[in-house]
Protein backbone atom coordinates (compact mmCIF):
# COMPACT_ATOMS: atom_id res chain seq x y z
CA UNK A 1 0.00 0.00 0.00
CA UNK A 2 3.25 2.68 1.02
CA UNK A 3 4.63 1.55 -2.39
CA UNK A 4 1.63 1.97 -4.54
CA UNK A 5 0.56 5.98 -2.53
CA UNK A 6 4.19 6.78 -3.22
CA UNK A 7 3.98 6.09 -7.04
CA UNK A 8 0.99 7.73 -6.84
CA UNK A 9 2.77 11.01 -5.34
CA UNK A 10 5.38 10.68 -7.78
CA UNK A 11 2.89 10.57 -10.58
CA UNK A 12 1.23 13.86 -9.21
CA UNK A 13 3.84 15.31 -9.25
CA UNK A 14 5.39 14.71 -12.22
CA UNK A 15 2.08 15.98 -13.64
CA UNK A 16 2.28 19.05 -11.45
CA UNK A 17 6.01 19.81 -12.42
CA UNK A 18 6.76 22.17 -15.49
CA UNK A 19 9.28 20.85 -17.97
CA UNK A 20 12.06 23.09 -18.09
CA UNK A 21 13.20 24.52 -21.63
CA UNK A 22 16.45 25.78 -20.41
CA UNK A 23 18.12 23.29 -22.83
CA UNK A 24 16.31 23.89 -25.28
CA UNK A 25 16.12 25.36 -28.54
CA UNK A 26 14.45 27.34 -31.06
CA UNK A 27 14.80 26.39 -35.01
CA UNK A 28 13.46 29.29 -37.30
CA UNK A 29 12.26 28.20 -40.44
CA UNK A 30 11.41 31.94 -42.54
CA UNK A 31 11.94 34.21 -43.65
CA UNK A 32 15.40 32.65 -43.97
CA UNK A 33 18.64 34.24 -43.18
CA UNK A 34 19.18 37.10 -46.20
CA UNK A 35 16.06 36.74 -47.34
CA UNK A 36 14.49 39.43 -49.33
CA UNK A 37 10.75 40.36 -49.65
CA UNK A 38 8.73 41.81 -52.32
CA UNK A 39 5.85 41.60 -49.94
CA UNK A 40 5.27 44.08 -47.16
CA UNK A 41 4.03 41.38 -44.69
CA UNK A 42 5.95 38.42 -43.99
CA UNK A 43 4.95 35.35 -42.36
CA UNK A 44 7.36 34.39 -39.19
CA UNK A 45 7.62 30.92 -38.70
CA UNK A 46 9.38 28.51 -36.66
CA UNK A 47 9.65 24.78 -34.79
CA UNK A 48 7.34 24.10 -32.25
CA UNK A 49 9.01 23.31 -29.29
CA UNK A 50 8.04 20.36 -26.54
CA UNK A 51 6.07 22.42 -23.27
CA UNK A 52 5.73 25.77 -24.30
CA UNK A 53 2.98 27.72 -23.29
CA UNK A 54 4.45 30.91 -25.66
CA UNK A 55 6.53 32.16 -27.97
CA UNK A 56 8.39 35.87 -27.55
CA UNK A 57 8.86 37.70 -30.74
CA UNK A 58 11.26 40.43 -31.75
CA UNK A 59 11.59 42.24 -34.74
CA UNK A 60 14.56 45.36 -35.07
CA UNK A 61 15.71 47.07 -37.84
CA UNK A 62 18.80 46.82 -38.82
CA UNK A 63 20.43 44.63 -36.43
CA UNK A 64 20.13 43.17 -32.92
CA UNK A 65 24.09 44.08 -32.38
CA UNK A 66 23.25 47.58 -33.64
CA UNK A 67 19.84 48.33 -33.28
CA UNK A 68 18.19 50.87 -34.43
CA UNK A 69 14.93 50.63 -33.49
CA UNK A 70 12.53 47.99 -31.72
CA UNK A 71 9.92 46.67 -34.73
CA UNK A 72 8.39 44.04 -32.70
CA UNK A 73 8.28 42.96 -29.45
CA UNK A 74 5.58 40.46 -28.98
CA UNK A 75 3.92 37.33 -27.02
CA UNK A 76 2.44 34.27 -29.58
CA UNK A 77 0.60 31.57 -28.69
CA UNK A 78 0.99 30.25 -31.99
CA UNK A 79 4.26 29.15 -33.80
CA UNK A 80 3.47 31.41 -36.87
CA UNK A 81 2.71 34.47 -36.91
CA UNK A 82 2.38 37.29 -39.85
CA UNK A 83 2.79 41.49 -39.83
CA UNK A 84 3.27 43.92 -42.22
CA UNK A 85 6.49 46.13 -42.30
CA UNK A 86 8.22 49.08 -43.90
CA UNK A 87 10.50 48.51 -46.85
CA UNK A 88 13.87 48.22 -44.68
CA UNK A 89 16.25 45.91 -42.95
CA UNK A 90 15.63 43.82 -40.25
CA UNK A 91 16.34 40.71 -37.78
CA UNK A 92 14.36 38.95 -35.90
CA UNK A 93 14.63 36.17 -33.26
CA UNK A 94 12.23 33.91 -30.79
CA UNK A 95 12.28 32.33 -27.22
CA UNK A 96 10.29 29.99 -26.03
CA UNK A 97 8.64 29.90 -22.73
CA UNK A 98 6.26 28.51 -20.17
CA UNK A 99 5.17 29.24 -16.53
CA UNK A 100 9.09 28.33 -15.19
CA UNK A 101 11.64 28.47 -17.52
CA UNK A 102 11.98 29.86 -21.00
CA UNK A 103 14.81 29.05 -23.92
CA UNK A 104 17.57 30.96 -25.17
CA UNK A 105 16.86 33.55 -27.69
CA UNK A 106 17.41 31.69 -30.92
CA UNK A 107 20.39 33.20 -33.27
CA UNK A 108 18.85 35.97 -35.29
CA UNK A 109 17.95 35.86 -38.85
CA UNK A 110 18.45 38.70 -41.18
CA UNK A 111 15.71 39.95 -44.13
CA UNK A 112 14.96 42.82 -46.38
CA UNK A 113 11.67 44.28 -47.79
CA UNK A 114 12.28 45.40 -50.92
CA UNK A 115 10.20 49.00 -51.83
CA UNK A 116 7.39 48.88 -54.71
CA UNK A 117 4.16 49.89 -55.72
CA UNK A 118 1.52 48.55 -53.17
CA UNK A 119 -0.42 47.12 -56.46
CA UNK A 120 0.66 43.56 -54.91
CA UNK A 121 0.45 44.82 -51.84
CA UNK A 122 -2.50 43.67 -49.04
CA UNK A 123 -3.78 45.09 -45.76
CA UNK A 124 -3.62 43.22 -42.65
CA UNK A 125 -6.87 43.20 -40.30
CA UNK A 126 -6.40 43.49 -37.04
CA UNK A 127 -10.36 43.73 -35.56
CA UNK A 128 -13.04 42.74 -34.84
CA UNK A 129 -10.97 38.95 -35.18
CA UNK A 130 -12.12 36.66 -37.90
CA UNK A 131 -15.58 34.58 -37.33
CA UNK A 132 -16.45 37.20 -34.17
CA UNK A 133 -20.14 36.62 -32.82
CA UNK A 134 -20.88 40.19 -31.29
CA UNK A 135 -23.92 41.58 -29.46
CA UNK A 136 -22.55 44.96 -29.70
CA UNK A 137 -24.25 46.95 -31.71
CA UNK A 138 -21.61 49.28 -32.88
CA UNK A 139 -18.08 48.33 -33.60
CA UNK A 140 -14.92 49.32 -34.42
CA UNK A 141 -13.14 48.17 -37.94
CA UNK A 142 -9.41 48.10 -37.74
CA UNK A 143 -6.52 47.65 -39.79
CA UNK A 144 -2.93 47.57 -40.22
CA UNK A 145 -1.47 50.55 -42.03
CA UNK A 146 0.68 50.01 -45.56
CA UNK A 147 3.36 51.72 -46.55
CA UNK A 148 3.00 54.11 -50.09
CA UNK A 149 -0.81 54.06 -48.79
CA UNK A 150 -2.76 57.27 -48.49
CA UNK A 151 -5.96 56.09 -48.46
CA UNK A 152 -8.15 52.69 -47.58
CA UNK A 153 -11.43 51.48 -48.67
CA UNK A 154 -13.65 49.02 -46.34
CA UNK A 155 -16.38 47.17 -47.41
CA UNK A 156 -18.82 45.35 -45.67
CA UNK A 157 -21.28 43.11 -47.04
CA UNK A 158 -23.51 40.40 -46.27
CA UNK A 159 -23.35 38.70 -49.63
CA UNK A 160 -19.63 37.94 -50.65
CA UNK A 161 -19.12 40.86 -52.10
CA UNK A 162 -21.35 39.74 -55.23
CA UNK A 163 -22.60 42.81 -56.14
CA UNK A 164 -21.02 46.18 -55.79
CA UNK A 165 -23.44 48.21 -56.40
CA UNK A 166 -25.59 46.46 -53.27
CA UNK A 167 -22.76 46.60 -51.11
CA UNK A 168 -24.01 47.59 -47.60
CA UNK A 169 -20.95 49.68 -46.49
CA UNK A 170 -18.15 51.20 -48.79
CA UNK A 171 -16.34 53.61 -47.17
CA UNK A 172 -12.97 55.11 -47.68
CA UNK A 173 -10.95 56.97 -45.43
CA UNK A 174 -7.41 58.17 -44.86
CA UNK A 175 -7.61 56.54 -41.35
CA UNK A 176 -6.81 52.92 -40.01
CA UNK A 177 -9.86 52.05 -37.84
CA UNK A 178 -13.74 53.57 -38.53
CA UNK A 179 -17.26 52.96 -36.74
CA UNK A 180 -20.02 50.94 -37.83
CA UNK A 181 -23.55 50.33 -36.60
CA UNK A 182 -24.91 47.15 -37.85
CA UNK A 183 -28.48 47.38 -39.14
CA UNK A 184 -29.19 43.73 -38.41
CA UNK A 185 -28.84 40.13 -37.05
CA UNK A 186 -26.71 38.75 -39.93
CA UNK A 187 -23.08 37.48 -40.31
CA UNK A 188 -21.29 40.52 -42.32
CA UNK A 189 -18.32 39.87 -44.09
CA UNK A 190 -15.54 42.95 -44.29
CA UNK A 191 -12.39 43.74 -46.30
CA UNK A 192 -10.35 46.54 -46.56
CA UNK A 193 -7.78 47.60 -49.69
CA UNK A 194 -5.21 50.42 -49.84
CA UNK A 195 -4.87 53.03 -52.05
CA UNK A 196 -2.83 55.84 -53.16
CA UNK A 197 -3.50 58.82 -55.91
CA UNK A 198 -1.67 56.43 -58.58
CA UNK A 199 -2.58 52.83 -57.52
CA UNK A 200 -4.97 50.07 -55.53
CA UNK A 201 -3.35 47.78 -53.79
CA UNK A 202 -5.00 43.97 -53.49
CA UNK A 203 -8.13 43.72 -51.38
CA UNK A 204 -7.21 42.31 -47.52
CA UNK A 205 -8.38 38.57 -46.76
CA UNK A 206 -12.04 38.67 -46.20
CA UNK A 207 -13.07 38.55 -41.96
CA UNK A 208 -16.53 37.64 -41.27
CA UNK A 209 -18.46 39.36 -38.20
CA UNK A 210 -21.52 38.08 -37.07
CA UNK A 211 -23.78 40.33 -34.93
CA UNK A 212 -26.47 39.00 -32.76
CA UNK A 213 -28.08 40.74 -29.85
CA UNK A 214 -31.35 38.08 -29.76
CA UNK A 215 -31.78 36.58 -26.95
CA UNK A 216 -31.85 32.59 -26.40
CA UNK A 217 -35.56 30.89 -25.36
CA UNK A 218 -36.05 30.81 -21.70
CA UNK A 219 -34.65 27.78 -19.72
CA UNK A 220 -37.38 25.14 -18.34
CA UNK A 221 -36.55 23.13 -15.36
CA UNK A 222 -36.55 19.62 -15.36
CA UNK A 223 -36.05 18.24 -11.36
CA UNK A 224 -36.37 18.36 -8.56
CA UNK A 225 -40.12 19.22 -8.88
CA UNK A 226 -40.45 22.68 -6.64
CA UNK A 227 -41.26 22.02 -3.06
CA UNK A 228 -39.75 18.61 -2.73
CA UNK A 229 -37.82 17.20 0.02
CA UNK A 230 -34.25 15.82 -0.80
CA UNK A 231 -31.29 14.23 0.38
CA UNK A 232 -27.86 15.31 -0.61
CA UNK A 233 -26.62 15.77 -3.18
CA UNK A 234 -29.63 17.01 -4.87
CA UNK A 235 -29.41 16.56 -8.93
CA UNK A 236 -30.58 20.08 -10.15
CA UNK A 237 -31.59 19.32 -14.31
CA UNK A 238 -33.13 21.41 -17.12
CA UNK A 239 -34.17 21.33 -20.65
CA UNK A 240 -31.64 22.65 -23.49
CA UNK A 241 -32.23 25.27 -25.05
CA UNK A 242 -31.35 25.45 -28.67
CA UNK A 243 -28.82 28.91 -28.98
CA UNK A 244 -27.44 27.98 -26.09
CA UNK A 245 -23.54 27.68 -25.73
CA UNK A 246 -23.83 27.72 -21.73
CA UNK A 247 -25.90 28.13 -18.99
CA UNK A 248 -25.61 30.21 -15.93
CA UNK A 249 -27.18 28.93 -12.51
CA UNK A 250 -28.44 31.25 -9.74
CA UNK A 251 -29.00 29.29 -6.49
CA UNK A 252 -30.25 31.27 -3.35
CA UNK A 253 -30.48 30.68 0.29
CA UNK A 254 -33.69 30.13 2.27
CA UNK A 255 -34.94 33.92 1.41
CA UNK A 256 -35.17 33.33 -2.41
CA UNK A 257 -33.20 36.50 -2.96
CA UNK A 258 -29.80 35.99 -0.85
CA UNK A 259 -26.94 34.41 -3.49
CA UNK A 260 -25.75 31.10 -1.94
CA UNK A 261 -22.35 31.69 -1.79
CA UNK A 262 -19.93 33.25 -4.10
CA UNK A 263 -19.87 30.18 -6.77
CA UNK A 264 -23.05 31.42 -7.51
CA UNK A 265 -23.90 32.19 -10.11
CA UNK A 266 -22.31 29.52 -11.31
CA UNK A 267 -21.42 29.00 -15.83
CA UNK A 268 -22.65 25.45 -17.02
CA UNK A 269 -22.09 23.65 -20.26
CA UNK A 270 -23.99 20.83 -19.40
CA UNK A 271 -27.75 20.34 -18.27
CA UNK A 272 -27.74 19.47 -15.07
CA UNK A 273 -25.43 20.39 -11.87
CA UNK A 274 -25.25 18.19 -8.53
CA UNK A 275 -26.01 20.43 -5.48
CA UNK A 276 -24.45 19.03 -2.23
CA UNK A 277 -24.17 22.22 0.00
CA UNK A 278 -26.62 22.87 2.54
CA UNK A 279 -28.20 21.92 6.46
CA UNK A 280 -30.97 19.43 7.48
CA UNK A 281 -34.26 21.79 6.84
CA UNK A 282 -32.69 24.27 4.59
CA UNK A 283 -34.67 25.83 1.93
CA UNK A 284 -32.93 26.45 -1.39
CA UNK A 285 -34.01 28.46 -4.04
CA UNK A 286 -32.48 28.37 -7.82
CA UNK A 287 -33.22 29.03 -11.48
CA UNK A 288 -31.19 29.10 -14.94
CA UNK A 289 -30.55 31.34 -17.47
CA UNK A 290 -29.24 29.95 -20.78
CA UNK A 291 -26.40 32.07 -22.92
CA UNK A 292 -25.69 32.19 -26.38
CA UNK A 293 -21.89 32.64 -28.39
CA UNK A 294 -22.77 36.23 -28.42
CA UNK A 295 -23.14 36.63 -24.70
CA UNK A 296 -26.73 37.46 -24.87
CA UNK A 297 -28.29 36.11 -22.06
CA UNK A 298 -32.00 34.72 -21.73
CA UNK A 299 -34.88 35.36 -19.33
CA UNK A 300 -34.63 33.45 -16.21
CA UNK A 301 -36.73 30.44 -15.93
CA UNK A 302 -39.22 29.79 -12.53
CA UNK A 303 -37.48 30.29 -9.67
CA UNK A 304 -38.40 26.69 -8.05
CA UNK A 305 -37.14 25.38 -4.60
CA UNK A 306 -36.75 21.99 -2.69
CA UNK A 307 -36.04 21.36 0.87
CA UNK A 308 -32.57 19.64 1.73
CA UNK A 309 -33.53 16.61 4.13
Amino acid sequence: MILIASIAILSSCTEIIEPSLSKQQIQLEAPVDQYQSTSYTINFWWDAVDHALSYHLQVVSPTFVAPGGLILDTMVHNYRFSYTLNPGNYQWRVMAENGSSQTAWSSPKSFTVVAGSIKQQSVQLTSPANNLVTNQSSYTFQWGSLYGATAYQLEIDTNNFANESAIVSNQTISGQQLSFIFPKDQTYQWRVRAQNDTAQALWSTVFLVTYDHTPPGQVTLVAPVTGTTLSLPVALSWNAVATAVKYKLYVYKSDGTTIYNSSFPMSLTSTSYSFNLGSSGNTVYWMVTALDAAGNESPASTKNSFVVQ
